[in-house]
Parts: C-alpha cells; sequence; structure tokens
C-alpha cells in the first residue's frame, strides 16, 4: 500500500531560558519522492517547535487521499495526539490536574489537521539512532537554528 511518511522533528538551544533558538525539520517521503521543510524563531520551547514540526509537516501535502503516517520522536506530541488530546477537550482544554493545557492553539490546529486526513496514524521512534528520516528532521532542525544563532 502506497503512504506518506511524514518525519518531523523540534528542538530548541537554550530552552527554558528567556532568550533562546528554536528550530524544526521535516523530511517527507513518499514513493521516490522527497521533501524537505525547516523553519527558525525566536524565544520558543522545544514542545512549540516538536508541535510546530508535526502541522507544518502536515501543511505542506497536497493530498488527504492516501495513507500517513507521522513519525516523531516527540512523546509530548505522540502521547498528546493519540491518548491526552480527546479528554482534554472534554474537560475544556483542561489536563487530569485541572490546569490550562499549554500550548492549546497548537494543539488545536494539529488536531484540526490531523482530522482532515482519511487515514492517518501518529507513530513514536527513538530519537537518534539509525532512523535515517529522523535524524534528516533532526538535521533540518538544527540547520534551521543554525541559521540564526
Amino acid at each position: 500500500m502506497d503512504k506518506i511518511y511524514i518525519y518531523a522533528d523540534g528542538g530548541c538551544r537554550g530552552n527554558g531560558k528567556e532568550i533562546n533558538v528554536g528550530g524544526y525539520g521535516v523530511y517527507i517521503k513518499y514513493k521516490d519522492k522527497e521533501k524537505e521543510i525547516k523553519g527558525v524563531t525566536r524565544n520558543t520551547t522545544n514542545n512549540i517547535m516538536e508541535l510546530t514540526s508535526a502541522i507544518e509537516g502536515l501543511k505542506a501535502l497536497k493530498t488527504k487521499e492516501i495513507p500517513i503516517e507521522v513519525i516523531m520522536d516527540s512523546q509530548y506530541v505522540i502521547e498528546g495526539i493519540n491518548s491526552w488530546i480527546e479528554s482534554w477537550i472534554k474537560r475544556g482544554w483542561r489536563k487530569s490536574d485541572k490546569k490550562p493545557v499549554e500550548n492549546k492553539e497548537l494543539w488545536k490546529e494539529l488536531y484540526n489537521l490531523k482530522n482532515q486526513f482519511k487515514d492517518i496514524a501518529f507513530t513514536k521512534c527513538k530519537g537518534h539512532t539509525d532512523n535515517k528520516g529522523n535524524n534528516k528532521a533532526d538535521e533540518l532542525a538544527n540547520e534551521a537554528m543554525g541559521e540564526i544563532e
């Protein structure tokens, strides 16, 4: 079966500090076609960049009919979209501890994009191993961050 693979990764140099640089990378593979996307911003967080990478990957697709697999090393994004988001929505975008969900607008955007696809899966991979697609997405995120450091 044909499938589009989206490898997405985000990072933030200086995460948690007031002044930092964040970047995301997306590597899309479909049959013999490849697409690379990267972006950078200042004063962000690692989690924002991880979410942004998945969003930008989905936004780059021209079709919604071919099965999609989004592959990331971010447990935050994978657990969030696969397990937590439905409960957050039911609780009015609050976590189980009643605190507001962080990055709510990005989560809403990712959830809305996900629901536009007929067949989509979000899969966790181990980061910084032999996964070529994940390594390429990480490389793109680092390239982007290097552009404004």
